[in-house]
């Protein structure tokens, strides 16, 4: 979603400068590191933590490793991959690439995230299914608009045409102004 968590950074030894490229989003490449690993004490997981703040072999900018997702699981790694209490989720992004007000929007994704597992899709499939129970799906939903339109318009998906007209004079001072200063104007 965030173009720089899909950031590779290099130095062109060429050119003298430090590089930036954007991964394509329909890229499948693997942009993260996720690991998995256990405590059993508080020092254990201060190692850990330690580690992951400081070691400069947890990313690789060059292929795009930017954030890294780490576990840890108390005492012993979950079979079926479910989060308990006492585990911990450290999620770790290079420095370069992301600064301390992302941190606010990345806490509001992972929010929604949250929010959006916790809701009971049955409850949702069944409002959606009494809310258009009678609705006929192959013509348009009779929705509130904010200006009229006419009826016969030919709706492409591709945008709306609006055209207004300008009376002489406006338009006079439209082509001696354009001509003064070398303008063309487009008109259709």
């Amino acid at each position: 979603k965030h173009s720089a968590l899909r950031t590779s950074l290099y130095f062109d030894t060429n050119k003298n400068i430090l590089m930036q490229t954007i991964i394509d989003h329909t890229d499948n490449k693997e942009l993260f590191t996720f690991i998995e690993s256990t405590f059993e004490t508080d020092e254990d997981l201060n190692k850990i933590m330690h580690n992951e703040r400081g070691n400069p072999n947890n990313f690789n900018l060059l292929i795009v490793i930017v954030c890294r997702c780490h576990v840890v699981y108390y005492k012993n790694i979950s079979q079926k991959g479910i989060i308990c209490e006492k585990d911990a989720l450290i999620f770790n992004f290079h420095h370069a690439l992301f600064d301390f007000p992302s941190m606010k929007m990345f806490r509001q994704n992972l929010d929604y995230a949250v929010a959006k597992q916790q809701i009971p899709m049955t409850v949702v499939n069944t409002f959606w299914l009494d809310a258009l129970c009678d609705c006929e799906m192959d013509r348009s939903l009779q929705l509130p608009f904010d200006r009229h339109r006419v009826s016969d318009e030919h709706r492409t998906g591709r945008g709306t045409l609006i055209s207004f007209q300008f009376d002489n004079d406006l338009s006079k001072a439209f082509l001696t102004y354009a001509s003064t200063y070398k303008i063309k104007l487009e008109y259709y």
